[in-house]
């Protein structure tokens, strides 16, 4: 939900979406099937799984997948904060009518690295204590209710004057500004993103699943999930943008603006607070559950992490979660105290790094392990067309169009990290 409108108010709006959708489609569900099906075939963390697959020339991709998981959470985690400070101020009333002012002054800074704190302090201390359950618990009854609410957002956005605007930048694309190579990064890097795909993260996950499972049927689910959420969220915040005109402060078209990486934490609250007190606890209800989808998040970055060290390592949990935790904090701090940071850190993994996961992932199942990742697969997807047409996009469609993303991806990195350092 954040990262979706910060990139499509960045990417053209429209054009962003549309390439998302197909990069879900011909990319997304295929990879996600593919690390669905290398999970179930071990049983492993994503380190030791690739090495007893492919042999000691796989431990490189684990070990990248490792880095994504750690790399992620140390940026992530000062979003994840901005979802707690909101909480708290949007329920006592606190935040300001000035939503960019407000963000600029909480968004980076001592503020925003007390906050990247506290959220790491609580995933660490779930991953080291064991309560993970618990939380799954509340989340199984939150995220449902986020959802319905955001529905309920939506619909509400639908009928504020000017909001047409806002759906004319995000639903109408201009066909010209599907072949801007910047357009085409963000939405390939927002669906790796958005689905997990490059870190292992899924591998882990696969690992719990039975032989019943439907790998395609789960990821075509899973996929399109995803987007609606994302989608609908887009749904409540474009016409609030342009209810309020805000589009200059957030930055709508300047790819490298600050308030562009806030959008969410920009558009609702003035839409939410013009409804007066129970605006504001409707704000703070959403950051709530807002909260609590983050730390799930975080929770599973920081075990793909944990995970590795334990088996590659053999360090007890305790000792693993606390190291690597305090260095995903330590390495999270510049990401809180300069959002030029957090943005060149979110397009180098989330552009570069999740996307070269990716490609060497469809490698490893179209050609190093293609016969037990077929025979894999058969195990509850009996369909020998859908596995065949599956198996075309891992080989033939994925290499060459991520090699391409690639391309386009690292010149844009590299004018990211000029801008950061002032060249």
């Amino acid at each position: 939900m954040w990262r979706f409108s910060y990139v499509a108010a960045e990417g053209g709006g429209a054009a962003f979406v549309l390439l998302y959708l197909v990069f879900v489609a011909v990319i997304g569900i295929p990879l996600m099937t593919a690390e669905f099906v290398v999970g179930r075939m071990v049983h492993m963390s994503p380190v030791q799984a690739l090495k007893r697959l492919g042999g000691d020339a796989w431990t490189p991709l684990g070990l990248l997948f490792v880095f994504c998981g750690l790399g992620i959470l140390s940026y992530y985690s000062v979003i994840a904060g901005w979802t707690m400070r909101y909480a708290v101020d949007a329920l006592r009333g606190a935040i300001p009518e000035d939503a960019g002012a407000y963000f600029g002054a909480v968004g980076t800074g001592w503020p925003a690295v007390v906050t990247h704190l506290l959220f790491m302090a609580c995933t660490i201390f779930i991953v080291v204590g064991g309560i993970k359950k618990g939380l799954e618990r509340t989340a199984i009854v939150l995220m449902p209710v986020l959802f319905l609410l955001l529905i309920g957002l939506a619909v509400w956005a639908s009928t504020l004057e000017g909001g047409a605007a806002g759906y004319a930048y995000y639903l109408k694309p201009q066909l010209g500004e599907l072949f801007n190579p910047q357009i085409i990064t963000s939405a390939a890097g927002q669906a790796f993103f958005s689905l997990s795909l490059g870190m292992g993260a899924l591998m882990t996950y696969a690992s719990y699943l039975t032989s019943k499972e439907n790998l395609g049927r789960e990821a075509a689910v899973v996929a399109l999930t995803d987007f609606g959420v994302a989608f609908v969220a887009g749904l409540f915040v474009f016409p609030i943008i342009f209810h309020f005109d805000l589009s200059a402060t957030i930055g709508l078209g300047n790819p490298i603006s600050d308030n562009t990486v806030g959008t969410l934490f920009i558009s609702i609250p003035p839409a939410l607070g013009s409804l007066g007190s129970i605006g504001n606890m409707i704000t703070g209800a959403f950051f709530v559950m807002l909260f609590f989808a983050a730390i799930t998040s975080s929770i599973s970055l920081l075990e793909v992490v944990v995970s590795a060290v334990i088996d590659s390592w053999h360090w007890p949990r305790t000792k693993a979660t606390l190291v690597f935790g305090l260095l995903i904090t330590l390495l999270g701090i510049p990401s809180a105290f300069n959002l030029n940071f957090l943005d060149f850190a979110d397009k180098l993994v989330g552009n570069v790094m999740l996307m070269i996961g990716g490609l060497f992932t469809a490698l490893l199942v179209g050609y190093t392990v293609r016969p037990q990742a077929d025979a894999e697969l058969a195990e509850g997807m009996t369909n020998a067309t859908a596995r065949n047409a599956w198996m075309v996009f891992v080989r033939y469609v994925a290499p060459p169009l991520l090699i391409l993303v690639l391309a386009f991806s690292i010149p844009d990195l590299i004018t990211k990290f000029k801008t950061l350092v002032g060249m």
